[in-house]
């Protein structure tokens, strides 16, 4: 089997904004609980924000609507065209392009904050993707971010569970070689030049009426987790793209 499978989003793209797929549905439901927590962060009024990984728009959505100047990128080409298309319908100004986290097309010192959520287990290279983002950060800016962490209790939940049994998403979505555990993960923040903050977890706490989970923070991080990094050197220290 395929793992770490990226095709998926550009192949639910055509579905993306109406409910018909369960793990489009979940995907959209955490939006809220990562929101419940991203929001006591920072203010998001006027600050250009870049979601990194948008896919279809959910996040980046909800982070215009908020008062944020959006950009967002993603490699997906299809799940970009049904972001711009369903911003355009309901009159929201983000700026959407193609491209990867290692590699982003934007000049240095560009945005406030970016979020990056549901990507950082998914991308080739962590540490030049973290470096990015602290070259398109603005000194003080924040980086909000969740991942999965790597052990046991995730990879039975996040594999065997989510993608093998319930199939809350496709089967070869992650790779569980690519989890990320948060000492790993907090070295590599400081790697880049960012000072990492605080983190907590991320999981399920309820059940709609169609049987899908509602997400909230959580007081563990053996899962998912979130947590944020602020880049605090000098603009002169920033590193430019070659």
């Amino acid at each position: 089997m395929k793992r770490n499978n990226l095709e998926i989003y550009d192949q639910a793209a055509t579905h993306w904004w109406n409910d018909e797929i369960r793990w489009v549905r979940t995907l959209h439901n955490m939006v809220p609980g990562r929101l419940s927590w991203f929001d006591r962060q920072i203010d998001w009024q006027g600050k250009a924000v870049l979601d990194l990984g948008c896919a279809g728009g959910f996040m980046a959505e909800a982070l215009a609507q908020r008062g944020a100047r959006v950009s967002g990128l993603d490699p997906a080409a299809e799940a970009i065209g049904a972001a711009r298309a369903h911003a355009t319908e309901g009159g929201l100004r983000i700026d959407y392009r193609v491209g990867v986290g290692e590699e982003m097309p934007y000049e240095s010192q560009s945005f406030d904050a970016v979020v990056c959520v549901d990507v950082l287990e998914h991308v080739r290279d962590l540490d030049q993707v973290l470096e990015e983002v602290a070259r398109v950060l603005r000194p003080g800016g924040l980086f909000l971010f969740d991942t999965i962490n790597r052990n046991p209790i995730a990879r039975l939940a996040t594999i065997t569970l989510a993608e093998d049994l319930l199939r809350l998403l496709p089967k070869g979505t992650h790779d569980p070689a690519l989890f990320i555990k948060p000492d790993e993960l907090r070295a590599a923040l400081h790697r880049a030049g960012l000072t990492p903050g605080r983190f907590t977890g991320l999981g399920p706490r309820f059940i709609d009426r169609r049987g899908d989970l509602i997400f909230g923070t959580l007081p563990l991080t053996t899962i998912i987790y979130m947590g944020t990094a602020r880049l605090d050197a000098a603009p002169s220290q920033q590193k430019d793209p070659t």
